[in-house]
């Protein structure tokens, strides 16, 4: 067999998992003599002896190329640790998933890749940073990773997907499970036109405890991690650590200070995060890496197409007078909380309409000087 063949063959078997495979691949010169070894020698690479009769009796039972055949079936398509179109960033990682489970675009694993997660209940100002930042990563030739689950990851997907489709989903089961099931339409989407990724084998159920090893897979891939909306207790931080111990980069979007759903990420910044104003911000950060990064940043947002305003954010709009205005100011006419009114002028930020100025000013877009 070669070495992608048993690679295959252990995901198959129960109770092999990444550290069982990490003795046998460091133990052996070559991870094809495995079947042709002794149960005593898989036993003398420090295993007890009943698994290693386990590993040797089910690596001759399995058959790789009707295993190979049935996830055709399914159309999956198995990347292992072996092969060329293996990622290169998530190969440098500290534990490097032995086989990638792939539905949809696999061209898209050698482009560069950004990280955007964040809450399953973004505020809507939350939802359009997401997708806004799906889409113009897309737009600039790189790809949004994200986890398929509600809220900011399916933003982000479908912020990509308004666009070619530049996007992958690792998920937390087989790459043939939908979950959440709200999202089978985005996930038909995603299996044509971007890619879902898994490093569990086709028909694997979901279970929590699969969602941290699932996170490390969309930090490992990416150049950097942005943060969009986070409690202080969430599974993106989880994400943003792992970028971290990876050295890989990590950005937060700040939101109201009084906003639950922002405050997991503004400790990110308070512990050094970079700060992301505009989703263009990523697009500089990485411009180097991304092919259509210039066309992007010169073009920016057509005035004619920009996203439609709610009622409040249009009136605090229209409130605005000719040249700079404090925030002090606007919080005077908005009758609003500040909190929430930071929320409008993040959103009338974000859609282009107003532009932050020094000593926490703001004017509109056509009053400022360029």
């Amino acid at each position: 067999m070669e070495e992608r063949s048993v690679m295959l063959a252990l995901q198959e078997i129960k109770g092999v998992g990444w550290k069982t495979v990490l003795r046998l691949v460091s133990g052996l010169t070559r991870l094809s003599v495995l079947p042709s070894m002794s149960s005593e020698e898989i036993a003398g690479l420090g295993f007890p002896a009943s698994k290693a009769e386990m590993i040797l009796s089910s690596l001759r039972d399995i058959d790789t190329e009707k295993l190979e055949e049935e996830y055709a079936r399914k159309r999956v398509r198995a990347i292992t640790i072996y092969d060329e179109d293996y990622p290169a960033l998530l190969k440098q990682t500290s534990q490097p998933p032995w086989v990638l489970y792939a539905i949809g675009r696999t061209e898209l694993l050698p482009l560069p890749c950004v990280a955007v997660v964040g809450t399953r209940t973004p505020t809507a100002y939350g939802t359009r940073v997401a997708e806004e930042l799906g889409k113009l990563l897309d737009q600039s030739g790189g790809v949004a990773v994200s986890g398929l689950a509600r809220g900011i990851d399916g933003a982000v997907h479908r912020g990509a997907l308004s666009g070619s489709g530049g996007t992958i989903a690792v998920v937390g089961g087989g790459p043939d499970v939908i979950y959440p099931p709200e999202h089978r339409a985005l996930y038909t989407e995603m299996a044509t036109r971007g890619l879902i990724l898994s490093e569990f084998p086709p028909g694997t159920r979901i279970s929590p405890g699969l969602f941290p090893l699932r996170n490390r897979i969309i930090a490992g891939l990416s150049l950097g991690t942005v943060v969009v909306e986070a409690a202080v207790r969430s599974g993106s931080l989880i994400t943003a650590d792992q970028a971290l111990d990876e050295s890989r980069d990590v950005f937060a979007v700040p939101g109201p200070i009084s906003s639950p759903k922002s405050r997991g990420t503004h400790e990110l910044i308070r512990q050094g995060a970079r700060i992301v104003i505009e989703p263009a911000d990523i697009i500089r950060e990485y411009a180097a890496s991304f092919p259509s990064a210039g066309v992007v940043l010169t073009a920016g947002p057509p005035r004619d197409k920009l996203p439609e305003l709610s009622e409040e954010e249009a009136r605090l709009l229209a409130s605005f007078p000719e040249g700079p205005v404090t925030l002090d100011t606007l919080l005077a006419k908005s009758q609003t909380n500040f909190g929430h009114l930071h929320e409008l002028l993040l959103n009338l930020v974000l859609t282009k309409r107003i532009k932050a100025l020094p000593g926490a000013a703001y004017a509109k877009i056509e009053d400022c000087t360029q």
